[in-house]
């Protein structure tokens, strides 16, 4: 079938984007699916950074793909194989695609899935397979989804069936922004009533962390960032102090108000400087978690025996450690219950010959989460 799709040739182009014009929007040839597939209409799509990451080169994909890997929209056709969906059911997109079978899945740890990370790298979906053509050249998928686009084939284990009580404009955030920022709090720091918390980076990752650590009852929730409407927003969402990370001797001034510093930093800006930041604003004894995505050439540095004479912990959390067929319908179920107020954290609809003029507005931090709606 032929559809519409926001391609991106080449990575590398400067801001700003409505210039350079990175991404077009094409005429392209989507495939139906094939066995353990699913062809889904698309109805909205989340501008993120790790799609700005991949616009500007920080995270290198095979080029032409067409973008998107935040999304939801509707069942329109199932391949082979797949017979716990119907035309019709709604559905989140996950930007991992889960094989079930390899040893980090039988362990309960589906976002490491291997046969998925492999896909994801060579840009195809889970069965290895291209359902995207343009003139005749099969283009790469974006994380196994490509959502900027009318329709999506993918497949069956990077979908969430969800209830169609919930707008979909509402639920694609589910899909990157809240299983990532809200399961770094829950599932990979294990944030416990009465924690102290900071988030450093105030992007939709960074601000579904501060709405986590509310909903986690954490006594204490610290946002740092770069600008002052973001940092507002944030204690609109539950942050008890804020601090601009640009100002003269933020880390004293934090680590004073924290008394030493915090359980639970959280570096979600995918920027070194922001993992040092959060480092240096952890307690002895407390844990610093990242979930931002930095370019693989970029190296953080600590001091070693402040890890053995402080006990330090150090983690990485890639998807918020989720199980998303597990943690996706307990985060909606604390949004209906107004715990997560997901909703805030949208700030503009868009249509898809819009989107580079919506990566101008990310690029530039004038938005946390824009949508291209259908």
């Amino acid at each position: 079938m032929k559809i519409k799709a926001a391609v991106l040739n080449q990575m590398g182009a400067t801001a700003p984007y409505v210039q350079s014009l990175p991404l077009s929007i094409d005429d392209v040839e989507l495939e139906g699916p094939g066995h353990g597939e699913v062809l889904v209409r698309v109805s909205a799509a989340g501008l993120c950074h790790s799609d700005l990451s991949v616009i500007n080169g920080d995270r290198p994909r095979p080029t032409p793909m067409a973008l998107g890997h935040e999304a939801a929209g509707v069942v329109e056709e199932l391949g082979p194989g797949v017979d716990d969906l119907k035309k019709g059911d709604h559905v989140v997109m996950i930007f991992v695609p889960s094989c079930g079978t390899c040893l980090p899945c039988a362990e309960g740890r589906p976002a490491l899935c291997e046969p998925g990370a492999v896909a994801n790298g060579q840009g195809t979906l889970l069965s290895g397979a291209r359902r995207l053509k343009r003139d005749g050249q099969p283009l790469h998928h974006h994380l196994g989804i490509s959502a900027f686009a009318d329709y999506a084939t993918v497949s069956r284990r990077s979908l969430v069936k969800i209830d169609p009580d919930l707008p979909l404009d509402e639920a694609a955030l589910f899909g990157c922004a809240v299983l990532t920022g809200v399961g770094a709090v829950v599932n990979t720091a294990k944030v416990s009533p009465g924690s102290t918390v900071a988030v450093v980076g105030l992007g939709g990752v960074g601000l579904a962390s501060v709405l986590g650590a509310g909903a986690a009852g954490a006594s204490r929730i610290v946002a740092v960032g770069l600008t002052n409407n973001k940092l507002q927003v944030a204690k609109e969402l539950g942050a008890t102090d804020t601090f601009n990370a640009s100002s003269e001797g933020v880390i004293e001034q934090i680590r004073a108000a924290t008394s030493g510093g915090v359980d639970f930093a959280f570096e979600l800006a995918g920027a070194v400087k922001a993992m040092e930041l959060a480092y240096k604003i952890t307690r002895r004894g407390g844990t610093t978690v990242t979930a931002g995505l930095p370019p693989p050439d970029h190296n953080f540095s600590m001091p070693h025996v402040n890890l053995v004479a402080e006990e330090r912990t150090v983690k990485g959390s890639y998807l918020g450690t989720c199980v998303p067929v597990r943690d996706l319908p307990r985060y909606i179920a604390l949004y209906k219950r107004g715990r997560l107020p997901v909703n805030r954290l949208l700030t503009g609809h868009l249509k898809l010959d819009q989107i580079n003029e919506g990566f101008d507005r990310l690029n530039e931090g004038k938005a946390i989460r824009q949508v291209v709606v259908g």
